[in-house]
């Protein structure tokens, strides 16, 4: 009998470097799908994460009939710098135990922000940030305090008259900062805004209503210097509760003397995800964009094409980058008689 042998036979070289070229273009047509459903999902839990805090700026607005203060002082403390919004809406975003671990009275400022190293509050911080997850430092002996959440979400204070350039109107409630450009005075603070300095806004005050009025946004991207190099210039920068050290508010004339930051809040001087070309080292005195801390830092975020942000009546909407600089400061101030409906 003759039996037949038959022999497999294998792949070659050739055919194995085909098939392997194919999985490799498959994987390159694959991955950016992959990739832009992730940042949807991103992006989706970012504008949930603004609609926790809309509804809780809301909820506090309805029961005190006025907003939080944007920011304040600790009357007495070291250094005197008190505490912003977001510790102010924590008992109105199921957060009422962390709250109460700052409502005692604290003998030095550095005590009193203690209970926010190891906190972490997901609503918070934007899922798509590629900005480190705590912060740089908040001592002011200059000892950074360790695991520090860093966030994403920056309260608005205002349109300057900048951004209102040509329109004909004037923001009246702009103190300008003294002209340097480091640390710590400097840029153009206003009080127009729903969250301001030293100030809690009455509901009746939001004139051009609540459902038009901006209260927070995104400032959760990486900004580039003129050299090209990435900084990570935003709110939270000195953790993401401190407020301010000035007692009065945005227009008077003393406010700019001295330190004149006010934490957890920006001031709208410039196009949403304007992240290019700001001066090495920052300037604070002159675009008001530097680290340490920037007041017209603008809104910016890893998202395509622009930021979430939550309005007054704790709506969350989407607004693009291409959005003019002008409806920008109309939907960031509270009373400018415009009345400006976003798509």
């Amino acid at each position: 009998m003759v039996r037949h042998h038959h022999h497999r036979r294998g792949f070659t070289l050739i055919e194995l470097l085909v098939v392997i070229a194919i999985i490799a273009i498959l994987i390159g047509l694959l991955l950016p799908a992959v990739q832009k459903v992730r940042e949807a999902a991103s992006r989706m839990r970012c504008s949930n994460h603004l609609k926790q805090i809309g509804i809780a700026l809301h909820t506090y607005s309805e029961s005190n009939r006025v907003l939080p203060m944007g920011n304040s002082r600790v009357v007495g403390g070291a250094g005197g710098y008190g505490y912003n919004w977001r510790l102010h809406i924590l008992p109105y975003m199921e957060q009422n135990a962390l709250y109460q671990q700052f409502t005692q009275a604290s003998s030095s400022w550095s005590d009193a922000m203690a209970p926010s190293v190891n906190a972490r509050i997901a609503a918070y911080r934007c899922p798509s940030s590629p900005l480190p997850e705590t912060a740089v430092s908040m001592n002011p002996s200059g000892t950074p305090y360790s695991n520090v959440q860093r966030v994403s979400y920056v309260g608005i204070a205002g349109g300057t008259t900048q951004a209102f350039a040509g329109s004909g109107y004037t923001e009246a409630r702009q103190t300008n900062g003294a002209n340097t450009t480091g640390c710590c005075t400097g840029g153009n603070v206003t009080g127009g805004g729903a969250l301001v300095a030293n100030e809690q806004i009455r509901i009746t005050a939001l004139t051009d209503g609540s459902s038009n009025t901006m209260a927070v946004s995104e400032q959760s991207d990486f900004l580039v210097q003129q050299d090209g190099t990435l900084v990570d210039w935003g709110t939270g920068w000195h953790g993401w509760l401190i407020g301010t050290i000035q007692t009065v508010t945005a227009g008077n004339a003393s406010f700019s003397a001295g330190d004149s930051r006010i934490f957890g809040l920006t001031s709208l001087r410039y196009q949403v995800n304007q992240k290019r070309g700001w001066a090495n080292g920052g300037d604070c005195g002159g675009t008001g964009v530097c680290p340490n801390f920037g007041i017209n830092t603008p809104l910016n975020s890893a998202h395509v094409g622009g930021v979430n942000a939550a309005f007054c009546d704790g709506s969350v909407r989407f607004i693009g980058e291409t959005t003019s600089l002008l409806v920008l400061a109309q939907i960031a101030t509270r009373d400018d008689g415009q009345v400006v409906v976003l798509p």
